[in-house]
């Protein structure tokens, strides 16, 4: 075992009692092309078996790397133009703003430009199929014009789900395996939980008030057997599997995908401010610069599960961290990536320091927000600036499905040379940053939060 591999073993032992987190794979593929495997802890508080690096997590949004490869397969084919309409390919496709609906292109789906608000609250009805999601699009809130800003939307995904079953005739699960899964090897990424339960899997859980672990169930977030969600959350992997994905997207295509195509999916596309997912999106990835480091990554989170992956294209490097449990699984997975990048790469992220607490600004800004799901509070007590996030109680109220804990109130501080950029500096959130929107009089009508757009109620 090399000193690095050591080094990370002793580290991810150190966060995941720091992070309360039950079990983790994390993988790295250093420039050298050699692998190195952590698998810690147990899958299960109940039922413990130990995590190795062909446990399944689910994946959650990491699944959009697979759909926007797969897209990009159709499109080398001849039978995808990213610049056409949505609707040459999905034309049943309705939305609240017919104009709207007209003038989304394939890319702005691709790189969350569309307008789409997150998702469907309940985006299940029906038989759960991708048609009957599309179908219920013309309840799901439009907060752009296509093309006028970025915001992260699952539900854009999930059309591009559809897009494929229209472009291929076949259901999306079975042209995703025929156009990716398969000639990759990837036997080990899934959907179906029939395919999930005959494998070694990890068992999301959720802290309790109490600070107990709790299993989390639903197993997925949404009720397993849901077609209309595998697009933009779906897949189920290993640490192994994702790092033989991870020497793809690093490669020459494999025959897949030119490597000019690959590159492309890595280039920026729109710029993005003051967003923890990054400096922009490509064709889906993340792009972030880290002290001076180029990275191409993408995040998930599930019901009590934490995914991340993360490329380094100049080094032919690559790390993988995946935890289950919440809320601090991310907290856990951000700090594998940062260790990772240190001991492999000598990258060192330093993270911004907010300015002091200032009362006229923050009374401008304290008030509620929302998507179609949650609330986002802001609270100002006088000498602290608050941020609360939370499923809606109404929302809670009509499912008979648990759903994850809301994030309670942590203090944000506003960062220097942009005046609306913040970031928050403790609890679950802690180092994620955002940035408040203003009309055309200058008064706040939004506030960003993890790539996605909170209107101000």
């Amino acid at each position: 075992m090399s000193g690095e591999q050591q080094s990370l073993a002793a580290f991810v032992e150190t966060a995941a009692k720091e992070y309360g987190v039950p079990g983790a794979a994390v993988a790295v593929l250093t420039g050298g092309g050699e692998e190195v495997h952590v698998g810690h802890g147990v899958t299960n508080v109940e039922h413990p078996r130990p995590v190795d690096e062909h446990t399944l997590f689910h994946l959650a949004s990491v699944s959009k790397s697979f759909t926007a490869t797969a897209l990009m397969r159709l499109v080398e084919h001849g039978k995808l133009d990213l610049d056409a309409p949505v609707r040459r390919y999905v034309p049943e496709l309705r939305l609240a703003d017919e104009d709207a609906a007209a003038r989304i292109t394939v890319l702005n789906l691709l790189n969350h430009t569309a307008g789409l608000d997150w998702n469907l609250i309940d985006g299940d009805e029906g038989d759960g199929s991708l048609a009957a999601f599309v179908g219920q699009l013309q309840r799901l809130p439009l907060i752009a014009a296509p093309g006028a800003r970025a915001s992260y939307s699952q539900a854009g995904y999930n059309v591009l789900g559809r897009v494929v079953e229209n472009v291929t005739g076949l259901p999306f699960e079975k042209a995703l395996a025929e156009l990716v899964l398969e000639p990759l090897g990837l036997s080990d990424t899934v959907f179906d939980l029939d395919d999930v339960v005959v494998r070694s899997f990890a068992v999301g859980h959720n802290r309790a008030e109490d600070g107990t672990l709790r299993l989390a169930r639903p197993w997925k977030s949404r009720r397993a057997g849901l077609r209309g969600n595998n697009p933009g959350g779906g897949i189920v992997s290993s640490a192994s599997d994702l790092l033989r994905w991870a020497r793809f997207q690093l490669g020459d295509g494999e025959g897949l995908l030119t490597a000019g195509t690959l590159r492309r999916m890595k280039e920026p596309t729109v710029a993005l401010r003051g967003s923890t997912l990054g400096d922009a999106f490509g064709i889906c990835w993340f792009l972030r610069d880290v002290a001076g480091v180029r990275t191409v990554g993408h995040g998930g989170s599930g019901n009590g599960q934490f995914a991340e992956l993360l490329l380094v294209p100049e080094r032919d490097f690559a790390v993988v961290s995946l935890a289950n449990a919440a809320p601090d699984g991310y907290q856990f997975n951000q700090a594998v990536l940062k260790r990772a990048l240190h001991l492999f790469l000598g990258a060192v992220e330093r993270e911004p320091q907010p300015l002091r607490y200032d009362g006229e600004r923050a009374r401008e800004v304290a008030g509620r927000y929302e998507i179609d799901a949650m609330n986002l509070d802001i609270a100002d007590d006088g000498g602290r600036l608050t941020l609360a996030v939370g499923i809606k109680p109404e929302i809670r109220a009509a499912s008979d499905a648990e759903m994850p804990p809301d994030c309670p109130a942590a203090q944000i501080g506003f960062l220097p040379g942009e005046a609306d950029e913040y970031i928050v500096t403790e609890g679950g959130l802690k180092g994620q940053k955002g940035f408040f929107s203003r009309g055309d009089a200058g008064e706040v009508t939004g506030v960003d939060l993890a790539g996605r757009l909170f209107t101000r109620v």
